[in-house]
């Protein structure tokens, strides 16, 4: 049996996104397809693509048209592209109906997107819902259109016999519980959102995968934001989602800010408390907690109160607070191997507590047993190795009374969840305690 590759590499997961980073991606359509058939390379094995017809309802919504796109520009008269898609995805409107004619500069200006507060920067736009079409550009560039008339032409379709595509992994585990991953694979040219959390949740996939147990079956789901988790909601409705016990919306994974955390709608949840404990044992300098709103990511159509499910969010700096965000210059660039490397620790942890979260139950519960001639003390002369490893053992015996998990333990102690758990496995050995 070949040894599984080594997983966590910074460099690797960078690679990978700069790889994905110039596939024009859209809630439907080609792109997701090759987005899809680039990350079946870097999973384990077992991706599943599906495809839900166009006009398919699902809840309140009908999958849409499929949307594709094959060239786009605006041109003046000498023929030459002052607008150019193939240099920048994100310089069509996303979902744009298909044109080609010439227009005024004063009707091509209500088809314009620009910031002028951001001058050199191109607009990230879409227009799933409203039919039309539109361009995106730096507003420097669009001050610079000064002809009276200019050729535009974006060759599209929206195709009403299409389909809506997704992926989804499944590791089994040893119980049929699962844990539910889910990141958005629609966005075009855009670094951190959402290419980060793709190529990260592919590297701990492979990290899961190469574990000789699970505790739990992991589910990996990319989806188109929005209709794509309430499509993925409507078909596993009766089979995956009454089995989900933990979830995580990922998004923004690479940018150069602290984590922050958006509970489930329940709150409290042990996802919640999981990825509490993991990002306060990380150390990466402080992360932010934040109360569920039903606003955001696809967090808020797992947590609909139809379905109520425990999932969160987890960001590194949240969406529209960072100034790169839904612009060219959230380019390969802006995304930091070392961030990318972070983010996959701290999931990498999350997994860890919801892997060895149990009630103990001491065996030896009549006051403190005696630890030092069974071995479990290290002579470290007092060293604060040695006094955290003495707590760890101590607090573990004494919340172990069949009804406080390891994760309970964490969170009144204080101490590191590794840690707990190293001293857990060391109190069974010798006898003193036993899962619940």
């Amino acid at each position: 049996m070949a040894e599984p590759r080594a997983t966590g590499s910074g460099r690797a997961m960078h690679a990978l996104l700069r790889e994905l980073y110039p596939i024009c991606r859209s809630i439907t359509g080609d792109g997701v397809r090759q987005t899809l058939h680039v990350l079946e390379r870097h999973l384990p094995p077992g991706l599943q693509v599906h495809e839900v017809a166009s006009g398919t309802p699902v809840f309140d919504w009908a999958v849409p048209a499929e949307w594709n796109i094959r060239d786009a520009y605006i041109a003046d008269r000498q023929g030459r592209r002052v607008v150019d898609f193939r240099e920048h995805s994100l310089h069509v409107v996303s979902y744009s109906t298909p044109v080609h004619r010439w227009v005024s500069r004063a009707e091509l200006e209500e088809h314009l997107h620009s910031l002028p507060e951001q001058p050199d920067l191109i607009p990230y736009r879409t227009s799933y819902y409203n039919p039309t079409w539109g361009f995106c550009l730096a507003h420097n560039q669009r001050q610079q259109l000064l002809d009276d008339e200019y050729e535009v032409c974006i060759d599209s379709t929206l195709d009403a016999n299409g389909s809506l595509t997704y992926g989804q992994l499944v590791l089994h585990g040893e119980s049929e519980e699962e844990v539910l991953f889910s990141c958005h694979i629609c966005h075009p040219s855009l670094a951190n959102d959402n290419l980060a959390s793709l190529v990260v949740a592919a590297e701990l996939a492979q990290w899961l995968a190469a574990r000789p147990r699970r505790r739990y079956t992991y589910r990996f789901v990319f989806v188109p934001v929005t209709v794509g988790a309430i499509t993925w909601l409507h078909e596993h409705q009766h089979t995956a989602v009454p089995r989900i016990r933990h979830g995580l919306v990922l998004s923004l994974l690479g940018g150069p800010g602290n984590f922050t955390y958006k509970s489930s709608r329940q709150a409290q949840t042990t996802i919640d408390r999981a990825v509490a404990v993991a990002l306060r044992d990380a150390d990466l300098g402080g992360f932010e907690q934040r109360a569920f709103s039903p606003y955001g990511y696809d967090e808020r159509q797992y947590c609909s109160p139809g379905f109520n499910l425990p999932v969160g969010c987890l960001t590194r700096t949240p969406f529209g607070e960072f100034p790169e965000y839904h612009t060219s210059a959230d380019n390969p660039d802006f995304v930091q191997p070392r961030q990318l490397k972070e983010s996959w620790r701290v999931l990498r942890r999350v997994c860890q507590v919801l892997e060895h979260n149990y009630a103990y139950q001491n065996l030896s519960p009549f006051g403190e047993p005696q630890l030092g001639r069974r071995g479990l003390y290290k002579h470290l002369g007092g060293g604060l190795d040695g006094q955290q490893w003495q707590m760890a053992l101590l607090w573990v015996l004494n919340q172990s009374d069949g009804q406080h998990t390891l994760l309970d333990v964490a969170e009144r102690s204080g101490l590191e969840f590794r840690l707990l758990n190293k001293a857990a496995r060391a109190l069974r050995q010798v006898g003193l305690l036993t899962k619940a």
